[in-house]
């Protein structure tokens, strides 16, 4: 399980995001994320301490999907400081999302996505796990992306997507705040014309479990080529 923090200020041009360029090797090597990383199991062990349950000697299992988010909060706090010096509080992360990869993948994580307003104070980096930071809006990183000078990745390409509808910090924390959080369980379909698409739930070829979705729907991403297309009836 991984923990991602999307942290958001307001600018003279309107709300931008913080993106860390991870380094040439490595995972997700040269890609442009946000903060977060792998939850460890401290972050449980803190989550079984704040809950008042007390924690199995050596095993730091936590049950229930409250005390899993209680952990990814921690995580999500303590990445945030590790990779860029600031210091935000659990309870201010809003829930956005969480993400599951396609089976095909050797490394899994289920990643839990927030959003938070940035701190007062300066990106401190941390140069052995990242190469550059940038602020800025989410319409320029996609169109930069578009544009092949900014490697990203689904999951944040998405959530950069539905952040550039925001005008300030105040506007998209209350939206998500008033939102459930989506589950992007990933399948992935080879398509001979476009190339890779990605389905949720929601789209009339996604196989997963849950009601079917009408002839048509569609909550889909097609990579197969540039620019990326997102495609959500709902």
């Amino acid at each position: 399980m991984a923990a991602t923090v999307v942290l958001l200020r307001d600018s003279a041009d309107g709300l931008e995001v913080l993106m860390l360029e991870r380094p040439g090797k490595g995972t997700f090597a040269g890609a442009w994320v946000f903060p977060g990383g792998k939850v460890d199991p401290d972050d449980y062990l803190e989550a079984e301490a704040e809950a008042g349950v007390p924690a199995s000697p050596g095993t730091a299992v936590v049950n229930g999907l409250a005390k899993q988010l209680a952990a990814a909060r921690n995580a999500g706090v303590r990445e945030t400081f590790e990779e860029t010096g600031l210091r935000i509080a659990g309870q201010e992360l809003v829930h956005l999302s969480n993400w599951v990869p396609r089976h095909s993948l050797v490394r899994r994580f289920q990643t839990w996505f927030f959003l938070a307003a940035a701190p007062d104070g300066e990106v401190q980096l941390n140069d052995d796990e990242l190469a550059g930071y940038a602020w800025m809006s989410p319409a320029e990183a996609l169109r930069r992306h578009q544009a092949g000078s900014m490697q990203l990745v689904p999951p944040t390409w998405v959530t950069l997507h539905e952040l550039s509808g925001f005008a300030t910090v105040s506007d998209a924390l209350a939206a998500v705040r008033g939102a459930r959080p989506f589950d992007f369980e990933s399948h992935v379909i080879d398509d001979p014309a476009t190339g890779q698409i990605i389905v949720w739930a929601g789209d009339d070829a996604y196989p997963g479990p849950g009601p079917a979705a009408s002839a048509g729907a569609r909550h889909r991403l097609s990579t197969g080529s540039l620019p990326w297309r997102y495609e959500r009836d709902h």
